[in-house]
């Protein structure tokens, strides 16, 4: 499949060039993390969720949907190669609320721009990354307001975020083994189909931004790096208007979401 740059572009408000460069993958990844949002409505509502390029580009790009980390960064990941970057797939455990060891449940890409590694991942959710960040320990890349890190673990790199305190919060630990389809068919399949998982149980949206708005079940959170508020949302109809209104996703009407 040829991909069309400017359609994707203006999918996502981006009308710069497309330089193999690290000013493109930049601008590229902020511009996809800040307007395409994070969501597992077709999990939650029993949908198949594919991760073929065609599926893809109908879902995210022309039908103006969003979705969670396979299909995000399988779309970002088939734009930058087109575009001529080289890119490796990968797979982290997440750690971001765990309380134990998690599986190899989260995809995110390693670019190479300007002779150096860097981690692209635009479909975390939580804290996740606004721009790529050099794959580097120590280092600290900050984007509206918002600041990230690599930790190095042994043989882990830690990604993790300033929480509001300040504190550094893991949000998940990868290696540099690279993925191949098979493996996120695996994941996806168990992520959207296992009963216990957590995509099957609680409905998840979020806007990136200078203020992320997150949409977990009934709380229509707002998030800043110094703090966030939060409201309730009631009933199904009134889930529809705020998924529609803050996040440019319109269900279907009579849609039942089954969350409290």
């Amino acid at each position: 499949m040829t991909l069309d740059l400017p359609r994707y572009g203006a999918r996502i408000g981006y009308s710069g060039g497309w330089s193999v460069d690290l000013k493109t993958l930049r601008n590229v990844h902020l511009a996809h993390a800040t307007s395409i949002p994070f969501e597992n409505l077709d999990v939650l509502l029993g949908r198949p969720v594919r991760l073929d390029l065609q599926s893809l580009w109908a879902k995210l790009v022309e039908g103006g949907r969003g979705g969670y980390c396979f299909e995000q960064n399988a779309l970002l990941a088939a734009v930058l190669e087109e575009v001529g970057f080289r890119v490796t797939r990968l797979a982290a455990r997440v750690r971001m609320g765990a309380t134990g060891v998690r599986p190899r449940s989260h995809m995110l890409l390693a670019v190479e721009a300007e002779g150096e590694e860097w981690i692209a991942d635009v479909g975390f959710g939580g804290m996740g990354l606004l721009r790529p960040i050099r794959l580097r320990g120590g280092e600290v890349e900050e984007c509206l307001g918002w600041r990230h890190r690599v930790a190095v673990e042994g043989d882990l790199n830690v990604l993790q975020a300033a929480g509001p305190t300040g504190d550094w919060v893991d949000q998940y630990a990868f290696t540099l083994e690279p993925q191949y389809p098979v493996d996120y068919e695996v994941s996806n399949h168990f992520t959207s189909t296992y009963p216990e998982s957590i995509f099957r149980k609680m409905l998840m949206v979020q806007k990136a931004g200078e203020c992320r708005v997150l949409l977990q079940n009934r709380r229509l959170i707002e998030q800043r790096p110094e703090g966030s508020k939060e409201a309730a949302v009631e009933g199904d109809e009134g889930l529809r208007e705020v998924l529609g209104e803050r996040f440019g996703l319109w269900v279907e009407e009579g849609t039942r979401f089954g969350v409290e």
